[in-house]
């Protein structure tokens, strides 16, 4: 039976390259979306709903993926072994005088808190299953370095403590966590060719990779240039 991937941003543009990267390499994908529009914007992206399964949460509650994955363990949706949290706020130049506060929590939750909740809620679950295969990976980017994009840059940042402290405390358990830090944009093909940027297509070949290799475990992935694709620059994050 085929292996299942969890993927929470799947919408988005790192969401659609994991999805796309997930079906490539034979597995099935459950996607969270907002609403069935958001699940119709999905199929449109990847071209078909074949092994996808669609549920609706809210990834910015602290309950939303824990209320998927109660869904999960009663049967009612199909058990994942994978997960890829992607969850993103806005990709704005707002310099720091100018940063409203419900702006700046509106993405330290979207950013930052979500991808937290996708952890807290899906690791005891792939511990409980035991899966030696398990894996679960997240994508940051070089905002969190260098910070021309203020709102989130700051989100970023945590985002890297978080994902040294995930890769440290399952260094010995089941599954094989990794950060994906992406250092250049990224989008859904049709707006990758109109702006002169890599695709989700393109980028998903990232995750095949890690899929594919066991040995990638409690590191980072660094995709410098397009080159990086399918040649993974892996260092272990402590």
């Amino acid at each position: 039976m085929a292996e299942t991937v969890l993927v929470v941003g799947a919408t988005g543009n790192i969401g659609v390259s994991a999805a796309k990267g997930a079906l490539n390499s034979g597995r099935k994908v459950l996607a969270i979306v907002r609403s069935q529009a958001s699940a119709d914007k999905l199929v449109q992206q990847i071209g078909s709903s074949e092994n996808i399964t669609f549920t609706e949460a809210s990834v910015l509650s602290d309950t939303g993926v824990k209320s998927v994955v109660d869904l999960v363990r009663s049967g009612k949706l199909p058990a994942f072994q994978h997960v890829y949290a992607c969850v993103g706020g806005e990709y704005s130049i707002t310099p720091l005088l100018q940063i409203t506060t419900p702006q700046l929590r509106s993405n330290i939750n979207a950013s930052f808190e979500a991808n937290f909740f996708v952890y807290q809620a899906t690791v005891p679950y792939l511990l409980e299953q035991n899966n030696p295969n398990s894996t679960w990976t997240m994508c940051t980017g070089s905002q969190g370095d260098v910070a021309t994009h203020p709102v989130p840059a700051f989100a970023q940042g945590a985002l890297f403590s978080f994902a040294t402290a995930a890769a440290r405390e399952n260094e010995s358990t089941n599954i094989r966590f990794n950060e994906v830090y992406l250092m250049f944009r990224v989008e859904v093909d049709a707006e990758a060719a109109a702006h002169g940027v890599s695709s989700a297509s393109e980028f998903a070949a990232v995750y095949e990779g890690i899929l594919a290799n066991a040995n990638l475990r409690s590191g980072r992935i660094t995709v410098a240039t397009p080159a990086d694709f399918k040649s993974l620059k892996w260092a272990k994050k402590f």
